[in-house]
């Protein structure tokens, strides 16, 4: 919406969970900052919603936890794993800091990073196309061109700019990021939000070609998803959801049936999982621009807080600290891919729904160790400066 000059030290490409995130801490630590997308602020997107203890925690060290929790978001308390002829509960116990997880609405949550981005210093242009980038005599990103929906084309400087614009990203095609990793396996997802629905938590099932669950949301509603492979699956709906949800859980079909439905679903058609090379001379990529994994993880948002302040801590080191780009960007990746590795492998054959009901217990338990690095990692991150603006960027100071 406001747009004041026409260099910055960062320009963000994307304003959903990742841009808006990575805007925010960049902001935070001083540096000016353009964050830029093609749609509407609020606008809603496809997502699972729900967040792991990782992307709460992010939340709550960042101090907007409180604000997801004011929309009316509910606590989730327990997580309920369902298999074969097994169902396992599990408590969400109090630890580095939180005492439930959450998983609001795209609705509720990027505005939320988008405003705290806004408040902080981050400049913002909606309803903006990025059409190419701009390159120095090295070949060196150093800005971006974007059109508006009317108007003429906008070039803005940058030191860096990050690609935080989805798994279709536009400026790692720019940029020519190359694919490092591609997965085998792939899920289609068909969903909607059903009111009444009586749930306790978070509710996973899984069985062959058969995977299913509940994500309690805003509103008093609940996101029921079925994912299997993309053949069955098809374009989705109300009837392949309930043909899936019978053949996964009939207890679950049940209570769905009993509640009051939504008029359509959402679907996700199905893409195996990526990792790019996510850093340049001048640029870098983050969130699903630079590594996307099956939604049927219920990760992604996860992962996106994440390395939103990992890629902001490298930046800030950059810009500010005056490091060197090449070491410390690779040092992101480097980072992301550590942690990201297993869960990658592990997701990637859960997402092929090639696993039988004997083999998905140990997939699960691979699952759940692949998280345990990455909470020690976001728990021992320091913690966020106070609002920096005043202090300014390294060009601003050397012009004192």
């Amino acid at each position: 919406m406001h747009f004041h000059r026409h260099s910055y030290d960062v320009v963000v490409v994307g304003a959903r969970a990742a841009g808006a995130a990575t805007a925010f801490l960049l902001a935070r630590h001083g540096l000016s900052v353009l964050m830029v997308d093609r749609s509407d602020h609020g606008a809603d997107t496809l997502s699972t919603h729900a967040l792991m203890r990782g992307g709460v925690i992010q939340l709550h060290r960042w101090g907007l936890l409180d604000d997801v929790i004011a929309a009316g978001t509910p606590p989730v308390r327990r997580t309920t794993f369902s298999f074969a002829d097994e169902k396992v509960a599990i408590t969400i116990k109090p630890s580095y800091g939180v005492d439930a997880l959450y998983a609001p609405r795209r609705t509720v949550l990027d505005p939320i990073l988008v405003d705290a981005a806004e408040t902080s210093g981050v400049d913002m242009l909606f309803g903006v196309t990025v059409t190419d980038v701009v390159r120095g005599a090295s070949s060196a990103v150093e800005g971006i061109v974007a059109r508006p929906a009317d108007g003429p084309p906008i070039t803005v400087q940058a030191r860096i700019v990050v690609g935080a614009d989805g798994i279709r990203s536009t400026i790692a095609e720019l940029v020519g990021a190359r694919l490092e990793r591609v997965g085998t396996g792939a899920s289609a997802v068909t969903y909607g939000y059903w009111s009444d629905l009586d749930t306790d938590g978070y509710e996973w099932v899984f069985r062959p070609d058969a995977a299913t669950g509940v994500i309690p949301t805003n509103d008093g509603l609940a996101c029921v998803f079925a994912s299997a492979t993309p053949s069955r699956i098809g374009r989705g709906g109300l009837d392949v959801l309930r043909d899936v949800l019978a053949a996964s859980s009939p207890e679950l079909a049940e209570r769905v049936a009993g509640a009051t439905a939504p008029r359509g679903t959402r679907t996700f058609a199905g893409r195996p999982g990526h990792v790019r090379r996510s850093w340049g001379d001048g640029w870098a990529l983050v969130g699903d621009a630079g590594y996307f994994k099956d939604p049927l993880s219920a990760h992604g948002l996860t992962d996106a807080l994440r390395d939103a302040e990992l890629l902001a801590r490298a930046i800030v080191d950059v810009v500010i600290g005056g490091a060197d780009e090449a070491e410390v960007l690779a040092g992101y990746q480097s980072t992301r891919d550590a942690l990201s590795s297993d869960l990658f492998d592990v997701v990637d054959a859960i997402a092929g729904h090639r696993w039988t009901d004997t083999e998905i217990p140990d997939l699960l338990l691979r699952l759940s160790a692949a998280m345990t690095d990455e909470l020690e990692v976001l728990a021992s991150l320091p913690s966020l400066p106070p609002d920096n603006r005043a202090v300014g960027t390294l060009a601003e100071l050397a012009s004192r």
